[in-house]
């Protein structure tokens, strides 16, 4: 199978970067836009571009029925969701199969299956690959949370089994705070994921997150691509990641990265995809989840490994073959990527909406920038708060440290603000150029 127009079903710099690769590959593309998006660079750089409604996600990149209608006008042979809104919807994957175009993606049985994350816990259980102690399946009230928690010892950590990203999720270390938090996490997780649905897990005290990026096509070939490490986040929201990790030796990355692949195989799982674990300090390692669509940070591994993400998703969702081998993959360098948020540091991390008045983008060897903004660009209240992804590649992690640094010293963004000058000081510590981190390591670091 041949694609010749592919809808991307997304906004921003995914969306932009899906239609730079599409149009690389001789692909004509289709942009969706919402009423606050009618001017972005996604729809101005697209071959076509059909509107889809308001401003508000729910009634326009989360109406999924007004995505099948601009594939079907638009005689689009298949659909690109990036990440967030639609893409790891198993009802959006199914009525774009029934619908007669592609998903560029897991199946929807799939994603269905990876995405109730107590099912996949019981899956990957009874291969015996490991997983966080915590409760067997969903639990239905508060005093269940507390047995649960009493068989794993405290603390715990309440998660949505209906999605992640740090929604639904509370930390408790005593029955008290068990019982207030439970009604809290439940609620959030529903308005999060539309599931209220919680379970239990053991808390993992200062672990590292490493995920592993995997592929896979329909005729059961699979590679990984090497680790990324994602541990410098702020309330479970990933800020700034990097590949390899300075954590993960040659034995360790094999281990995860034959796991990952293990789970993979137990899901049926084609395209691209993302197993993630928490390392202990003794380098255990724990299962999480599987995020069943291609990741914010994708760019860090391209980068390392020279390979272009989205085009092995288009080329596997074709019907191709992998062709690739394990012996393929070979992990050249350093990479690391910051999230550039329009919010401010300062002010708890509040998205900071407005008009972005003048941008001056960071460039130089070894730097990329996967960013759809511009100057005059307005920065809507309506959306995430990504607007850029800068990342740098380097022979060495020394280097890499060095050059981000450059990097963000050349990036300038008025009108608004942003999580540059954080980054500024993240790199400046030695905890940080140590590589010595964990997921904790912003709750402990001063001045921000």
């Amino acid at each position: 199978m041949t694609f010749k127009k592919i809808l991307v079903a997304n906004r921003g710099e995914i969306a932009l970067r899906i239609i730079r690769t599409c149009r690389e590959m001789g692909i004509r593309t289709v942009a969706v836009y919402s009423d606050a998006d009618m001017d972005s660079l996604p729809v101005k750089q697209a071959d076509e571009a059909v509107h889809i409604g308001p401003a508000l996600s729910r009634r326009s990149y989360l109406n999924q029925d007004a995505v099948i209608a601009a594939a079907r006008e638009t005689r689009s042979d298949a659909v690109h969701p990036g990440y967030g809104f639609l893409s790891e919807s198993a009802s959006f994957a199914q009525a774009c199969q029934d619908s007669g175009f592609a998903f560029i993606g897991p199946s929807a049985r799939t994603i269905a299956r990876a995405g109730d994350k107590s099912a996949a816990r019981q899956t990957l259980m009874a291969l015996g690959i490991p997983v966080i102690p915590g409760s067997d399946d969903v639990i239905a009230t508060p005093a269940a949370a507390c047995d649960a928690a009493d068989q794993v010892g405290y603390p715990v950590i309440l998660k949505a089994a209906g999605g992640g990203g740090g929604r639904g999720m509370r930390i408790a270390r005593n029955r008290q705070d068990l019982l207030a938090a439970f009604s809290v996490a439940s609620a959030e997780a529903g308005a999060a994921f539309g599931n209220p649905a919680l379970y239990l897990e053991k808390y993992i005290e200062k672990p590292r997150h490493i995920e592993i990026q995997i592929l896979g096509d329909q005729f059961g070939n699979y590679v990984h691509l090497g680790e990324r490490e994602c541990s410098i986040q702020m309330r479970y929201q990933k800020l700034i990641e990097e590949a390899p990790s300075s954590f993960v030796d040659e034995a360790l990355r094999e281990q995860l990265g034959s796991t990952a692949i293990r789970i993979a195989r137990a899901f049926d799982y084609t395209n691209a995809g993302t197993m993630e674990f928490l390392v202990d300090k003794d380098k255990n390692h724990y299962f999480m989840e599987v995020n069943a669509r291609v990741q914010v940070e994708h760019p860090v591994t391209e980068l390392i490994t020279g390979l272009d993400i989205v085009r092995k998703q288009i080329d596997i969702a074709a019907g191709k073959k992998l062709g690739l081998v394990q012996a393929d993959i070979l992990l050249n360098g350093w990479a690391m990527e910051c999230r550039i948020n329009a919010s401010d540091p300062t002010d708890n991390f509040m998205p900071s909406p407005g008009e972005i008045t003048s941008v001056i983008f960071p460039g130089g060897h070894g730097v990329r920038l996967d960013t759809h903004i511009h100057d005059r660009y307005m920065v809507t209240p309506f959306y995430d708060s990504l607007i850029g992804k800068l990342c740098v590649w380097a022979p060495d992690r020394l280097q890499a440290v060095r050059r981000m640094k450059r990097a963000l010293d050349e990036f300038e963004i008025t009108g608004i603000a942003t999580t540059i000058d954080f980054y500024k000081k993240v790199f400046e510590t030695k905890q940080f150029q140590d590589g010595n981190i964990d997921t904790h390591f912003l709750e402990q670091m001063d001045n921000f």
